[in-house]
């Protein structure tokens, strides 16, 4: 394929004035004068026969040109950069992009990454975290480490670890606490699974089970911790993902009683093919909670 010219000063210019619906803030980013700016954009707009902006009297409206062309210049770009990115010092590096829900990511993986680091200093890994909800094929994750049953849709799950529940606050309000009909009474922290506390109820020999007294509703463990942490109530959360929280003393369990709904789960896409960076990060995982 014989590529024509491309017009790479005028396709920036575009670009960061698209995203700021202005020349002078596109010439501030690009360090180079306003007038360069809309001189370059003129001149792209000459080559295609169209315009791409409306001049306003205070900025710029992109037209339908301009939106058609945005997102295959903003993706191009994009790519460039990431691929600029992997090479330094002669050394390509690879990229690991990996979407973790927030409570895994905090107190489980984040604190043993930089052993995957040392093992493979020429992967570069990306963190997103979420609150369990993910769209691999949007997002461009290579894998997602989330919580349930293994069951998603177009996905390889592998299971890592079960995570069980069960009664966590702060020492003060431990200490009104007696026996699990004690909790009857207290401000009860919980997801957005509504059976969680009826569920270890029941486990904790405690009846009538259904009948608790519901406190606020968290999307992620890290938020009903933090809410835990500042004495508003008792938290259903995973021991082994606060160990830190409980081995300072800032938090108790304070009932050994403990219910599993789910275990972590590695994810990819079945679409997907495994490159060798995924490849070393999922044995340096399973090595690692292996070895635990």
């Amino acid at each position: 394929m014989v590529r024509q010219f491309l017009p790479l000063n005028g396709l920036r210019a575009f670009e960061a004035s698209a995203r700021h619906l202005s020349f002078t803030r596109a010439a501030i980013e690009l360090c180079v004068t306003q007038a360069a700016v809309s001189q370059q954009v003129k001149g792209l707009e000459k080559r295609l026969g169209v315009a791409l902006f409306q001049r306003l009297p205070r900025g710029l409206k992109i037209t339908a040109e301009g939106e058609a062309l945005l997102p295959t210049v903003t993706s191009s770009f994009d790519q460039m950069a990431t691929t600029l990115d992997r090479i330094e010092a002669g050394q390509v590096r690879e990229l690991l992009f990996l979407g973790v829900v927030g409570t895994f990511a905090v107190g489980w993986l984040l604190p043993r990454l930089a052993a995957f680091q040392k093992r493979h200093p020429f992967i570069d890994v990306r963190v997103s975290t979420n609150n369990n909800r993910v769209d691999m094929a949007a997002e461009g994750l290579d894998f997602a480490i989330r919580f349930g049953q293994g069951s998603w849709h177009g996905t390889d799950a592998f299971r890592l670890f079960e995570a069980p529940l069960s009664p966590l606050c702060t020492p003060k309000l431990a200490e009104t606490l007696k026996e699990p009909a004690d909790l009857m009474d207290a401000t009860l922290l919980r997801s957005y699974r509504a059976d969680e506390w009826s569920t270890w109820f029941a486990a904790a020999g405690v009846s009538p089970a259904a009948q608790v007294n519901a406190g606020i509703v968290f999307d992620t463990s890290l938020g009903m911790m933090e809410a835990a942490l500042q004495g508003l109530g008792v938290a259903l959360a995973p021991p082994s993902m606060f160990s830190r929280h409980l081995a300072s003393g800032a938090i108790t369990q304070p009932f050994p009683v403990t219910i599993s709904l789910g275990s972590y789960w590695l994810t990819r896409l079945q679409s997907k093919p495994q490159t060798p960076a995924m490849q070393a990060f999922s044995e340096w995982l399973f090595e690692t909670i292996g070895a635990a």
